[in-house]
């Protein structure tokens, strides 16, 4: 077994030496053969420039936040002449139906009329009888209406 060696805090080795775990477990101080500057402590990031479009979304996101706001604002306003708007346009709809549906009847009672007082009313039957003799003789004719 091998003895037992005090180990130095970490504060208390001397620069360009550590501490190093050998492939039997021990532990042993060690001269380094690399340049002996100490680790560097970490940089910050250095600060990137914003890019454009983030620089746009922020200017426009009030600006259209802004506008939805002031359009709420006037539909609230204008709720009431939007309601008297509608009912006048549905109105409008029902009366131009309703005078659809009375001009239909309308022209269907006439034409039917008009059908019955055809039928009462014959038309003339008109005949004619026409009667020639010879090859370029002269020819006499009758018309008949009835």
């Amino acid at each position: 077994m091998h003895p037992q060696h005090p180990t130095l805090p970490p504060q208390d080795i001397p620069p360009g030496v550590q501490e190093v775990i050998l492939p039997s477990g021990e532990r042993a101080l060690a001269y380094s053969t690399g340049p002996t500057t100490p680790p560097a402590a970490p940089e910050s990031p250095a600060a990137q420039p914003i890019p454009a479009w983030a620089k746009t979304t922020a200017l426009l996101a009030p600006t259209v936040g802004g506008g939805i706001a002031i359009a709420a604002v006037g539909l609230s306003a204008a709720a009431p002449g939007l309601v008297a708007v509608s009912h006048l346009l549905w109105s409008t709809v029902a009366a131009l139906a309703a005078g659809g549906a009375v001009a239909a009847a309308v022209i269907g009672r006439v034409r039917a009329r008009i059908t019955a007082a055809q039928r009462e009313m014959q038309r003339p039957h008109i005949t004619q009888h026409i009667t020639a003799t010879g090859f370029l003789g002269r020819a006499n004719g009758t018309i008949n209406h009835r």
